[in-house]
């Protein structure tokens, strides 16, 4: 019980709490946002920080959160990757029947956020969600790894799960049918594109005058407005 006491509110919360508030952000140089020069669409703008971001160092830049809600209306929030992004929009893949599956079945609304600390970026992107077809959804399993395959043979994300064994035994099944047909099925396996209403830009500065521009996209409406937030 005092090891317990001491972990949550003793020296382990006081370790915790100096590290947090010890920490810096944007100590480096930063690029410049001329909102001016910004194209009348975000697509092109997207492709221009991603390649920048990347080119600066930034560590898996395609690396993204995707959030949705559940029956309940409550929020769901995980990481994981972008697979595309192009005039339909961005795109992303998972089973059908995962728990963000079965959210955007119930509500084919989401938000996604990219965020490169490398060159203080964020890019925040609202819309609605569509799931590809078989043809296409297994086309995007096609061109990536075995280990992806593997997983997605293994199936069964987000159930309960007995026992790290039942894990390592599907996964070896799954990995053995991988290398033996690296064609097979995974029925469940859904590409998703989210068609974006809302992207936002948001170029972070030291001095707190961080600059933030919007893209918004009425309903029924083929122009995207442009306009700077106040951060």
């Amino acid at each position: 019980m005092t090891s317990q006491t001491s972990e949550t509110g003793g020296a382990g919360s006081d370790a915790f709490h100096a590290t947090l508030h010890s920490l810096r952000v944007w100590e480096n140089p930063l690029p410049v946002f001329d909102t001016g020069t910004a194209p009348a669409e975000p697509l092109p703008l997207f492709r221009e920080w991603f390649l920048h971001a990347a080119g600066a160092g930034q560590p898996e830049p395609h690396t993204m959160s995707l959030a949705t809600v559940d029956g309940e209306g409550r929020p769901d929030v995980r990481i994981l990757m972008l697979h595309d992004a192009d005039a339909r929009g961005w795109h992303f893949a998972t089973h059908a029947t995962s728990a963000k599956g079965r959210q955007l079945a119930g509500q084919p609304e989401a938000a996604l956020a990219f965020y490169w600390p490398s060159v203080a970026r964020q890019v925040r992107i609202r819309g609605r969600v569509t799931a590809c077809g078989p043809q296409e959804s297994r086309a995007d399993l096609a061109v990536r790894s075995r280990g992806a395959l593997a997983s997605a043979l293994t199936g069964r994300q987000s159930e309960v799960l007995g026992s790290r064994e039942e894990l390592e035994r599907a996964s070896a099944a799954a990995w053995e049918r991988a290398e033996a047909e690296p064609d097979a099925p995974a029925p469940t396996w859904t590409r998703y594109v989210l068609e974006a209403s809302e992207v936002e830009f948001f170029q972070g500065d030291a001095a707190r005058r961080h600059t933030r521009l919007r893209y918004r996209r009425p309903a029924g409406d083929a122009a995207w407005i442009r306009e700077l937030l106040w951060p």
